[in-house]
């Protein structure tokens, strides 16, 4: 017997739509972005849909087809949004790169993912003229301001002006029908090695994760919210906040590059957020800057805090101090990045505050579309007691099955059936689902938010011509969460300083991701197969007091 097909309309799961769908049913709702170029700029769904539809054209008219990628180098602003929607609407895909990488890096991704086109704000024309001679696939550089803010000169070949692109398009453009697996945009993580590796979403994947964040015991959003995202739209697409936001068709602040205390809080106040997300480092600076000056929030009511484990004295304040609900959470890019969120059951309600905190201190539940497990060595599944602690596996539909050019899948096989994506982190899950990371199976250290390779750490100091052996290890650190120590075993004779070692780091690395601090020892312990055993190494210096602490 044939099996009765569902007899519903077939309509792909496409990025354009929300856009479109905030257009239609939001269209006065306002965006309001803080300008590279300085002052506030102001306008709602409807014209940000009108003017993502003439970048789109504009991206045509450049010869960009279909599957090409469209690289940004830019802050949380208007513009970036509608690269966004421009790029991965019109079946592009938007490869949001971090500046905070080091300029050989940047380079590195940006050939890596074969960019066609670079867009960036007007902070990062330095940047890109120093690197564009090393971009190979690069044939347009489109600085996103005004004529007005374009440079007199500028050593990059037919610099084109974002604002003229837009302007010279009349918008009428249809967002085209394709698969909803086709690629959307591109997103490079650190992991474990030294470069970087990229994870490409699709729109299925992208949409899915977009429902997902809007639930209610997710990032629960609204067309009530003001959504202000700090998180910034080169990690990790802002954590789907772009997209959440249309979808509900809630009003969008964008903080553009500053996200020092004072310009947070004005803009909290003046915009009246009621909700935000971000990395620990950046609420501590708008905390300390509330604390000095004696104020308070008059709307923020919910914020949530990932990227690195949120301390819990920092849970607290919010909480008990300005009545702000956290949701601690745990992701990854190779997630899209949402895991788990800690948002409190209905039998959590009846505990006490201190209870509570102690729930919300760990990564939280999966919502639906993502799966966990914890696991042995031999990928056996292990208790969910809150006390088993085991490797940490994944899966779901925002999951990413294999790394951009590289031909072998991370995947693993769990209970010896299915595949679920290794974490690479350790942790336990309590009975009730809420997950805790308790370790990293990793070498990467986690800085404020932003990974920091190790054996690039290493690489470096073994290149200098003192140094015989090296090991990079997380030392914690009480604002970025952890920074990196290096451990150094100098050459019998050489006269090797703590400053000359880390002077060795200018110019080869990003200036924060020189180490914090180095210790000479005689020898570094090391395992039965000759690597260096790092977690005796991190047992022998965990006392160790960094001089930034």
């Amino acid at each position: 017997m044939t099996a009765l097909r569902g007899q519903m309309m077939q309509m792909p799961l496409l990025i354009s739509s929300l856009i479109q769908h905030a257009a239609r049913h939001a269209a006065d709702t306002e965006i309001v972005s803080k300008c590279a170029e300085g002052g506030l700029h102001r306008y709602d769904w409807a014209g940000a849909e009108l003017r993502s539809r003439q970048m789109a054209q504009a991206f045509a008219r450049l010869g960009c087809m279909p599957g090409d990628r469209i690289g940004t180098l830019a802050w949380n602003g208007y513009r970036h949004l509608e690269i966004y929607y421009a790029s991965s609407g019109s079946g592009l895909v938007c490869h949001t790169i971090n500046p905070r990488l080091h300029p050989e890096q940047i380079a590195w991704v940006a050939n890596d993912a074969g960019d066609r086109v670079l867009c960036f704000d007007l902070t990062f024309l330095p940047l890109v003229e120093k690197i564009a001679p090393q971009l190979t696939s690069v044939e347009h550089f489109v600085l996103m301001t005004d004529r007005a803010h374009m440079p007199a000169a500028t050593t990059l070949p037919h610099l084109l002006c974002y604002e003229e692109l837009v302007g010279q398009e009349n918008g009428r453009y249809r967002w085209p029908q394709f698969d909803e697996n086709t690629a959307s945009s591109i997103c490079y993580t650190s992991g474990t090695t030294g470069h970087p590796k990229g994870a490409v979403y699709s729109h299925r994947s992208a949409m899915l994760h977009a429902y997902a964040a809007a639930l209610p015991d997710a990032m629960g959003c609204s067309a009530r919210e003001v959504m202000l995202p700090v998180v910034p739209m080169f990690h990790v697409n802002a954590w789907g906040m772009p997209y959440s936001a249309a979808l509900v068709g809630a009003k969008l602040v964008l903080p553009g590059p500053d996200l020092d205390g004072k310009s947070l809080y004005e803009l909290f106040e003046s915009e009246q957020v009621t909700f935000s997300a971000g990395v620990p480092t950046v609420w501590l600076g708008l905390l300390n800057y509330i604390s000095a000056n004696g104020l308070r929030f008059s709307s923020f009511k919910r914020t949530v805090i990932g990227g690195s484990a949120c301390p819990p004295a920092m849970l607290h304040t919010l909480r008990q101090d300005f009545g702000i609900e956290v949701i601690h959470a745990w992701g990854m890019t190779e997630l899209s990045p949402m895991g788990t969120l800690s948002r409190l059951k209905a039998k959590h309600a009846v505990q006490s505050a201190a209870q509570q905190q102690r729930v919300l201190e760990k990564q939280g539940r999966a919502v639906f579309g993502l799966d966990m497990a914890i696991v042995d060595d031999q990928g056996r599944s292990l208790p969910w007691d809150g006390q088993t602690a085991g490797d940490l596996v994944v899966r779901g539909p925002w999951v990413i099955e294999r790394y951009l050019g590289l031909p072998a899948s991370p995947l693993v096989s769990v209970d010896g059936e299915g595949e679920w994506f290794p974490t690479g982190d350790v942790a336990t899950i309590d009975p009730d689902g809420f997950m805790q990371i308790t370790d990293r199976s990793k070498d990467v250290i986690k800085s404020g938010g932003e990974w920091i390779s190790s054996i690039d750490l290493e690489n470096i100091a073994m290149s200098h011509a003192g140094v015989q052996e090296a090991a990079a290890i997380a030392c914690p650190h009480p604002k970025w969460d952890e920074r990196p120590l290096l451990v150094a075993v100098p050459k019998p004779g050489a006269a090797l300083s703590r400053e000359s070692l880390l002077e060795h780091y200018r110019g080869k690395i990003a200036s924060w991701q020189i180490p914090d601090d180095v210790v000479f020892v005689e020898a570094l312990p090391h395992t039965a197969t000759g690597k260096v055993h790092k977690l005796r190494l991190r047992e022998q210096l965990k006392d160790h007091v960094l001089p930034t602490a």
